[in-house]
């Protein structure tokens, strides 16, 4: 049997740099569900994928790295090595908020650069700053479309490529050439994510703790109320064990009748992992949980930024907190050069607290310290990594990161 995903690898970039292709090759999903997806040939919600990589015991490396159960050359089985869950970002700038979502689910990550374009496009630095925020360390570099330009052209881009990434987080990242489209070198590029990107160690101790990225109703148009079957989160666990039949809490929730957040209790009824059901879920890959809720609750990926974990034994939900910031000098995701200006009083800055996105009112500024009051209320505790955005030039721009005291 296929082992179970054990860690979590994004796909990320500029739009049109080819990340949902390169999933393709990788995994054999095309991730792009959505009609309006589609219809525009972007990703515009975060899209998931599961690959097993494996590894013929002849044959030499890289051409030994593989997603196939027989080597076709030696006729023989190869080895399984792991199974990781793939977490396709949108590139496009309007839907950053959507990226750093997903960044929290992410223990390492592909940036995806195309070497038809000049290096680095605005969402490419905006997302490799994303995840130095975030944290991400382990990072391996994919320069795709090499079958659309000539030699020249792609050692300029590879000249391009290290110069935009000197003195970042992946100033010593691999860079693989690769054509998602042809699927070349995808053998290469396995190569690198399993010796740049481990898995984590994992805390399975603790009491669960699932970020929800997804919600879902998945009953069919005219079902009768009998068929109904209860609302799904998609996510992944961040630590402990989840297990059907759990009763479980998802907070924040819900707004009541007046107005206040109110938490929602359900009970886990089954588990998907891996495509298909499992009785318990561990840290690392992607899960679906179907619960007993009503799906009027998780339609439309409604209970987007929740945390979901046994009753009472959840981090505290916050209308407000105090964060330790430290800003970028520059404005990232821009083509014009501009200096990022300090955080003031009573302006309003959009924060990404886990996969949640809310509005933050700034209350008092004291040197690297800021106190904000929320929109929407987290559940989050001290610790936790803030991704900050302004709004410049009519778009919310990535400004900086805090820490939650």
């Amino acid at each position: 049997m296929i082992p179970l995903s054990e860690i979590n690898i994004g796909m990320v970039g500029h739009v049109d740099h080819g990340k949902t292709t390169l999933v393709e090759a990788l995994s054999g999903v095309w991730t792009a569900r959505h009609s309006e997806e589609l219809k525009r040939g972007i990703t515009i919600k975060l899209g998931y994928a599961d690959c097993t990589f494996r590894k013929c015991p002849k044959c030499e490396e890289p051409q030994a790295y593989t997603t196939k159960e027989f080597c076709p050359i030696h006729n023989i089985e190869t080895k399984i090595l792991r199974t990781v869950s793939f977490v396709d970002s949108p590139g496009h700038e309007m839907l950053m908020a959507t990226m750093l979502s997903g960044a929290a689910l992410m223990d390492g990550a592909i940036l995806v650069i195309a070497a038809n374009e000049k290096c680095p496009r605005p969402q490419t630095k905006e997302h490799l700053i994303a995840l130095q925020i975030i944290g991400i360390k382990n990072i391996v570099i994919a320069q795709n479309k090499i079958d659309v330009v000539d030699k020249e052209r792609l050692l300029e881009n590879y000249r391009e490529i290290k110069d935009f990434v000197k003195n970042t987080v992946a100033e010593n990242a691999p860079i693989i050439p690769v054509s998602a489209q042809q699927r070349v070198n995808i053998d290469a590029l396995i190569e690198a994510i399993e010796k740049t990107i481990p898995t984590p160690k994992r805390d399975f101790a603790s009491p669960p703790l699932m970020q929800i990225a997804r919600s879902f109703d998945v009953n069919r148009p005219g079902t009768k109320p009998e068929d109904l079957l209860g609302g799904v989160v998609g996510g992944s666990l961040m630590r402990g064990k989840l297990r059907v039949g759990d009763e479980i809490e998802i907070r924040p929730g819900v707004k009541d009748s007046r107005g206040n957040w109110a938490p929602i209790f359900t009970r886990v009824e089954s588990i998907m992992a891996s495509g298909r059901f499992v009785e318990e879920a561990t840290p690392g890959g992607l899960i679906g949980v179907a619960t007993k809720l009503d799906p009027v609750y998780t339609k439309s990926d409604a209970l987007v930024g929740n945390v979901l974990g046994h009753v009472n034994e959840l981090p505290d939900v916050l209308n407000d907190f105090t964060m330790e910031v430290q800003l970028l000098e520059k404005v990232v995701g821009v083509e014009e050069d501009l200096e990022v200006e300090k955080i003031k009083v009573k302006e309003q800055l959009i924060l990404t607290v886990g996969t949640a996105v809310t509005l933050a009112n700034i209350n008092s500024v004291r040197d690297n310290k800021v106190e904000v009051s929320l929109s929407r209320p987290v559940c989050a505790e001290s610790g936790w990594r803030v991704a900050i955005a302004r709004r410049i030039g009519g778009r919310w721009r990535l400004i900086g990161a805090g820490i939650i005291e």
